[in-house]
């Protein structure tokens, strides 16, 4: 069950070239929340910024009660939040929105994650139980390349790639995963990222007959399906209906997504 929520920054950390890793004590969320989900997060008490931010959980520690959230300046509300410093209350709504299914029966996964979409994907890898756990992340450049040593820990094997081949791989994330999809065994695929990447590994796991659970990222307003703003195609039966992502989603089975050409 979702709530509004008053906590206290505990860090501020700047990661990356405008990317910010924001960590916030809340017994609450580190309790609750599971890998997918997400809160909202008010960004500015004045008239400059109405409408909330939604942002990934990209981690929980239930030990310390605390959670983080990475986020990327993208305008003035993102702008106005990587401000905040420690010590001050930032006002959210969460945890928000379905998450991913681990089930114990998906002994080998991988996740695959593109520029800030792969922050969700951390949380998945820290409690997910399987025998073999691989990663797959892309970035613009070496410059953009964040989380490496916790991605690293969180799995027993991790690629990197960039686009201009200034760190790992040089080329596309999901050209890795297509190098090793066939001698893997994999039960379950998670991504999220670009629409692009998310096309390539759900005609992927398609052809290779290996079920994937997507996290779509949209732009939201309220975050609890009553806007009507971030709405997706999927499937319904024989025909299709608009999905709200901040309500039904935003995980989705690879499946059930419909993307116009």
């Amino acid at each position: 069950m979702p709530c509004m929520l008053k906590e206290k920054i505990l860090r501020m950390e700047k990661i990356a070239p405008v990317i910010y890793k924001m960590t916030i004590e809340s017994a609450y969320i580190a309790e609750n929340a599971l890998p997918g989900q997400f809160v909202n997060v008010k960004c500015s008490d004045g008239i400059n910024v109405l409408l909330r931010r939604p942002i990934s959980i990209c981690n929980v520690d239930k030990l310390k009660n605390t959670f983080d959230i990475i986020f990327q300046i993208r305008g003035t509300g993102t702008e106005l939040l990587s401000r905040m410093r420690p010590g001050e209350i930032v006002d959210l709504l969460g945890p928000l929105g379905n998450s991913f299914d681990l089930d114990e029966k998906y002994s080998g996964i991988a996740v695959v994650g593109g520029g800030i979409g792969i922050f969700p994907l951390l949380f998945v890898l820290n409690e997910s139980k399987a025998d073999m756990k691989r990663c797959y992340l892309g970035f613009r450049s070496k410059d953009f390349v964040v989380l490496e040593e916790e991605f690293k820990m969180a799995s027993h094997d991790m690629y990197i790639s960039t686009d201009d081949g200034s760190a790992g791989y040089n080329g596309l994330v999901t050209d890795m995963l297509a190098r090793d999809i066939e001698s893997n065994t994999l039960d379950m695929l998670y991504a999220c990222g670009p629409t692009p990447m998310i096309k390539q590994v759900i005609k992927l796991a398609d052809e290779y007959g290996i079920p994937c659970q997507i996290s779509m990222e949209q732009r939201m307003g309220c975050g609890i399906g009553a806007c009507l703003v971030c709405a997706c195609k999927t499937k319904c039966g024989d025909e299709w209906e608009y999905s709200h992502i901040c309500k039904d989603g935003p995980v989705y089975k690879g499946s059930d997504l419909i993307f116009d050409e």
